[in-house]
């Protein structure tokens, strides 16, 4: 029997791949998005609309696959957006978006989804999370906290929801080559600004970074190998080499050796 999955956010990026790549490997997928009438026809799987910062269109979108299958068996939580800016610029506004679209939405998601796991006593729900979850990132330090909070919500609901025969685990990608830095809200560069030079140049890095991150498919078979597992890890960290070691080094090094490393990555005073 095929395997249903849901990926959200699944019109574009890592979510795309994952859902063509599931696809050619038997999978039964349907993504999803804001806007799904001006993605589905570049998609070969099928996109439901929806908005994981609206509890009605999740429940419609899970309550269309289960009506339709009878059932739902990965669900794959990857919508999120990002956020740059000095944290004292950065508009309340924007700071609670981010936590609604990369921590609550995917909460609702798996709120509305656990029920009809419950009912099957099996289900695997993947959350992508991002390596910047293991530290807080000069100038990303919002879009590092959101992250970093969904890593710790996942850790606690993985355990409460183990007796019902489902399994959580996390993904946490580096730097790959999606669409990511257009859609991220940036905190203006603000003439007067105290940080305007060091912010230029950490937003330039990070845009260059993304421009030459790794290609989606391997996060697409990563996704692949887990769902295949009989025994999910809790944590897993895709991306280059580098990215991946400086979460072990963050482990390892005093905290203020390691802030200077970063200040030096990121040429800050």
């Amino acid at each position: 029997m095929e395997k249903v999955v849901l990926i959200t956010g699944g019109s574009s990026g890592i979510g795309k791949a994952v859902g063509e790549y599931l696809l050619s490997k038997g999978y039964k997928v349907y993504g999803t998005s804001r806007n799904p009438s001006q993605k589905a026809i570049e998609s070969s799987f099928k996109l439901l609309k929806m908005d994981v910062t609206n509890g009605d269109s999740i429940a419609a979108a899970v309550q269309h696959i289960i009506a339709a299958e009878d059932r739902l068996d990965v669900l794959i939580n990857n919508a999120g957006v990002g956020i740059t800016g000095p944290i004292e610029e950065t508009p309340d506004e924007e700071i609670h978006k981010a936590f609604d679209t990369n921590v609550y939405g995917p909460i609702r998601v798996m709120k509305a989804v656990i029920p009809q796991m419950r009912k099957q006593q099996s289900g695997l729900i993947i959350n992508i999370t991002s390596i910047a979850a293991y530290m807080g990132l000069p100038y990303r330090g919002i879009y590092s906290a959101t992250k970093a909070a969904f890593e710790i919500t996942t850790e606690a609901f993985r355990m409460e929801a183990k007796q019902f025969g489902i399994e959580m685990t996390n993904v946490a990608p580096g730097d790959f080559a999606t669409n990511i830095a257009n859609g991220r809200y940036h905190a203006p560069q603000l003439e007067n600004s105290p940080y305007k030079e060091a912010y230029g140049k950490t937003l330039q890095m990070m845009n260059a970074h993304v421009d030459a991150g790794e290609n989606p498919i391997k996060m697409a078979r990563a996704i692949h190998r887990i769902i295949e597992s009989p025994k999910p890890r809790i944590h897993y960290k895709e991306g280059a080499f580098l990215q991946k070691f400086s979460v072990v080094l963050k482990r390892i090094l005093p905290d203020r050796v390691y802030e200077r490393i970063l200040m030096k990555h990121y040429k800050l005073k």
